[in-house]
């Protein structure tokens, strides 16, 4: 079994840079893929790579444009990072003439890391890229050895490509570990699976992370927080650690503590819709907690823009609709309601608790009970173990119908799906 000196001996390590180069590599990227492109971040550093990120290295008083052009500038190569959120974009095609421009000059070489589903423009096509449309969560195995070897224009050796094979195939085999011992909550399965030394667990933060979530998800916060201290020690810049951090303190009743760690990353430029969202959810916890109406009106705001950010973000959108039913802004609440329905439907989604949960929050504010309980029941029913993240909808579910105006039939009639759970969970929720 590969382990992490098996990783670190086959990626390539940095080359030797010239006087005037600073960095090994350039980091280009959209501010929403910040979250990929910090994973990206601190796999270049574990293996010695000195790469140059903005929020990293520029200061406060840059010029932004100027200071890009100048590290660039001092870059022996260089990434961009394609998305289908920027494909159309005009800036996209200035970055790519810019690495064209350096690489036609010499002594500079670039890969294009494409995501998602995004597809390349004719001009790019010629260009080595590499297609990372199943790795969300950041880059690994296979398409990762393959950036590796691309910038130094080298191809993968023999021993590099079984590595890469063997990391993909751990790392789907683990994801489907943790989902069946979620399924019927296995802690101490979880635990095993999180020590693993395989190279898949300790090249990445990606698979412990999916632990930790899971944890998180049937209850055991105390657990989620152990694997994600050692996983932020490893990868201190990786942010997909720091925002499950947040939610597991957050849901364990340290809001204030989460409030404060997502408050940080927001302050610091972190605005993509989960580290926004779950930090907005630490505000109405703290409504709840003081009874400030401000922290209320905050909480629905930071939602809004997360929402205006990414306006594909249903979680987001959910969450505006459901401050604006708490804050008695009915017609607003149902105008977003009805622009979340254009995002997830009105039916169950299989295999995906939150977004038909979604579903079910739709239709409750749009007053449609016996539809959402129908919804809220089919949610429970494809996540048996996740407890807590029942636990969390019933809350948000319980706080709506409060404002709504429901019968006791219709309160009784939603509560039905969240019959397995005792009375006494129901303390807090994802919002």
């Amino acid at each position: 079994m590969p382990d992490l000196d098996t990783w670190m001996k086959i990626a390539p390590k940095p080359p030797e840079r010239l006087a005037n180069q600073q960095w090994h590599v350039f980091l280009s990227y959209r501010s929403v893929e910040r979250p990929w492109v910090l994973s990206l971040y601190d796999t270049l550093t574990q293996l010695g790579y000195e790469t140059f990120l903005d929020q990293f290295v520029l200061d406060t008083a840059s010029r932004l444009a100027r200071a890009l052009e100048e590290n660039l500038d001092r870059s022996q190569a260089g990434i961009l990072v394609w998305s289908p959120r920027n494909e159309d974009s005009e800036w996209c095609k200035r970055e790519y003439d810019a690495f064209v421009t350096k690489e036609n000059a010499g002594g500079f070489r670039f890969v294009i890391a494409r995501l998602g589903e995004a597809s390349l423009p004719a001009f790019a096509k010629s260009k080595l890229w590499v297609d990372f449309g199943n790795d969300r969560e950041g880059p690994r195995g296979t398409g990762l050895l393959r950036l590796l070897y691309g910038l130094q224009g080298r191809p993968l050796p023999d021993a590099a490509v079984r590595l890469a094979v063997d990391i993909d195939e751990e790392t789907w085999l683990a994801l489907a570990r943790i989902r069946a011992a979620t399924a019927d909550p296995d802690k101490a399965r979880l635990i095993s699976l999180a020590e693993s030394p395989h190279v898949a667990w300790r090249s990445s933060p990606l698979l412990r992370c999916a632990c930790a979530e899971a944890f998180i998800s049937i209850g055991a916060h105390t657990q989620a927080l152990t694997i994600l201290d050692s996983v932020i020690r490893e990868f201190p810049k990786s942010l997909r650690p720091q925002q499950l951090r947040g939610l597991a303190l957050a849901r364990s009743g340290q809001w204030r503590d989460a409030k404060n760690l997502l408050g940080e990353l927001y302050e610091l430029g972190e605005r993509d819709p989960e580290t926004v969202g779950i930090y907005a959810r630490t505000w109405m916890d703290s409504s709840l907690a003081t009874g400030n109406l401000l922290h209320l009106r905050r909480s629905r705001d930071l939602y809004a823009e997360a929402f205006n950010a990414s306006p594909s973000s249903d979680y987001a959108g959910i969450n505006v609709a459901a401050k604006g039913v708490f804050l008695r802004e009915q017609d607003t609440a149902k105008g977003f309601a009805q622009r979340v329905r254009a995002i997830v439907g009105d039916q169950a989604v299989a295999g995906d608790f939150w977004r038909t949960a979604t579903v079910a929050q739709v239709q409750l504010i749009q007053g449609k009970f016996a539809e959402a309980a129908g919804q809220y029941l089919a949610a429970v029913a494809m996540s048996l173990g996740r407890t807590d993240d029942h636990r969390s909808s019933l809350t948000q579910a319980n706080r709506l119908l409060e404002h709504l105006g429901a019968t006791s039939e219709e309160i009784a009639l939603v509560r039905k799906a969240f019959a397995h759970l005792p009375p006494e969970s129901v303390t807090s929720s994802r919002t």
